[in-house]
This record gives structure tokens, sequence and C-alpha cells, in this order.
């Protein structure tokens, strides 16, 4: 006999079932395939007739002669991105914070928020004419004061920055609401307080509203710690070219190129598992940072 509260559950069971089936599809049954990382695997012969390799595929994988550059860029790339991604957002937090028309306020928080929803096959072909070396609108504003043309997608000294640089501009706005809503918890007797004393705008942003924030601060940080090895695939893949793979080639470009391009599937397998090994080990590592100065629990 069902109890009248399971009842009442019912429906909420039911609608949880969609997702339920489309996790276990799309990500736990995939997961057979990590078998591949371990195997010379041939399509044809499937997961139980291809030869048992064991390690070989690591072995090769760390023989690359680029594994370490790759690396090094998706580390590199993602740390200039958890940096800047955290300054810009707060420090426009704080400005729209001290905004007082709500008007000018609303339109833009509506036109910063709008990049975000765009995917990078749009913006990426909006950036490549925007920052062409010929014709866009970036360098022909350089070109105003004296400077030279950069060729920002082409040039490997300038593309792991500008990677940074048009990642941050289309995520901040999206991210300054997690700061917004930290500002609004603040308790405003604070700044009462503040005010008696004798601070102005700056000194009580200084004391009052950075400190208040802080927590949230610090657990975004430590959180996009666990991440520290998706550069981005989306954003990379839409914008690189061969000539700047020095720099700009991060893991998740790799295993496509190993994988799709070459066919190489069992190499691609291996790269991808050993970033995600590496990768749940610094998901474990976040957590318990967040745990111990955020007092935030994953699980």
């Amino acid at each position: 006999m069902i109890s009248a509260k399971k009842l009442r559950q019912l429906p909420l069971h039911i609608m949880v079932i969609p997702g339920v089936i489309i996790t276990l599809i799309y990500h736990y049954i995939p997961m057979l395939g990590i078998i591949m990382a371990f195997q010379k695997f041939v399509p044809a012969r499937g997961f139980f007739k291809s030869k048992w390799v064991g390690l070989d595929n690591f072995q090769y994988m760390l023989n690359l002669p680029n594994i370490r550059s790759v690396i090094f860029n998706t580390v590199f790339i993602s740390l200039m991105k958890i940096i800047v991604g955290l300054i810009v957002p707060v420090v426009f937090a704080l400005l729209l914070n001290e905004m007082r028309r709500e008007r000018y306020k609303r339109t833009l928080q509506t036109i910063i928020y709008f990049p975000y929803f765009l995917s990078w096959v749009i913006l990426g072909g909006i950036l490549i004419d925007v920052l062409s070396p010929s014709s866009g609108i970036v360098n022909q504003l350089l070109g105003l004061f004296g400077i030279d043309p950069i060729f920002f997608l082409g040039d490997a000294k300038w593309f792991p920055y500008t990677l940074v640089l048009t990642n941050t501009w289309k995520s901040f706005g999206y991210d300054t609401i997690v700061y917004l809503a930290a500002l609004t918890s603040i308790d405003m007797a604070l700044y009462e307080a503040a005010y008696v004393d004798g601070a102005g705008r700056w000194k009580q942003t200084l004391h009052v509203t950075i400190p208040g924030i802080l927590p949230i601060v610090t657990l975004m940080t430590v959180l996009a710690l666990g991440n520290i090895l998706n550069a981005g695939f989306d954003q990379v893949f839409n914008l690189y070219s061969p000539q700047v793979y020095s720099t700009g080639d991060i893991l998740d470009t790799l295993v496509y190129r190993i994988g799709l391009v070459d066919a190489q599937y069992s190499v691609a397998t291996a790269v991808g598992l050993f970033k995600s090994v590496i990768s749940f080990v610094l998901i474990l590592i976040s957590n318990k940072l967040a745990n111990k100065y955020a007092g935030y629990r994953i699980f």
C-alpha cells in the first residue's frame, strides 16, 4: 500500500525519469568505451575482439613530441581564464552595485549578458572578422594610434591571450549574477554603521562590501580549480589554426585530432582518460578546499 506522502511525490519522481535516462545514455553507457584506452582498438572487431595492449597507449601518449606543450597550454590558458574570469566579474559587480539608476543598470546588464547566450560557432565568425589584421575594426582602431596590425588569431604569441580576453568578454556578464546576488545578502546595517563612523563609498567598499562577498569569491575560485584542465574546446576549436598549435593546442583539441581526424581511437581515449583522472583528483581537492575555506560541500 502506497502511503499518501509517496503518492504526492510520485509526479516528481516521474519528472526525473527522462533526465535519468538521458544521463545513463550519454554519460554512463559511453564509459564502456574507456576499455579502448587499453586496447589496439579496431572498429570492425569491436571491444571484445580488439587486441589488449595494457598501458602501451599511455606510454605512446607520453612520448608524443608535443604532449608537454599541450599540457602546458591547457593549464596556462585555463589558469589565465580563472584569474581574469574572477577579477573582471567581481569588479564589474561592484561597479554595477554603485549605480543608482535602475533603468541604466538593467540596460547595461542586458548588454553584457547577451554574448553568454551565443555559441562559439557564431562568436568565432564574428571574432575572425573583428580581429582580422587587414579589415578588422580592432586593428583599424590600433592603426589610429600608430600601432601596426596584430594577427590575434594567427600569431602564436598573441593567441592564448586572445582566448582569455574573448572568453572573459563572453562570460563575465553572466558571472556577475553570482556576485550581485552575494552583494544583496550584505546587511545594510553594516553600511549605516560605516557611514556613521565617517567612511565614504570607497572605505565602505573596502571594509564592508569586499569582506562581505569574499566567501563567495573564495568558493568560486576553489571550485574553478577542479576544471583547470578544461580550457574550452568549443572556443579553441573555432578560433585556432595550425599556425598557433604551439601555444593554442589543448588536450581536448589533441583528442579530437588524434581520434576523429587520424582515427587513432585508442590513443585518443588514453589521452581523454588521462585528463579525466587528473580532473577527478582536482575536483576532490577543490571539494576539500571549498569545505575548509568556504564551508561548502559538493558531496
